[in-house]
């Protein structure tokens, strides 16, 4: 049996979901390289609502990587190389 992967609930002081996507694509595109964080399965909600959560990214899967593009985006998926629509 395989250990459990730890989940980082990391609350911040923004108050509306266009600023924390804004924060959750600053980290992805700093934090990138890391290969221990899934920023595909990001998910944002609110302090008092957090069994509603939003997801960040369509993290559908291509061929070697997964979709980077935004939730329910217009158009193709677009992998890690493809940055031209993100």
């Amino acid at each position: 049996m395989s250990a459990p992967f730890w989940i980082i609930h990391l609350p911040t002081r923004l108050t509306t979901l266009d600023d924390a996507t804004a924060l959750a694509v600053a980290l992805r595109d700093s934090l990138g390289h890391l290969t221990t964080i899934d920023f595909g399965e990001t998910t944002l909600s609110e302090e008092d609502r957090q069994f509603l959560r939003h997801r960040v990214w369509c993290d559908t899967p291509l061929d070697s990587v997964r979709c980077r593009r935004p939730k329910e985006h217009d158009g193709q998926c677009a992998g890690f190389h493809d940055t031209a629509n993100l």
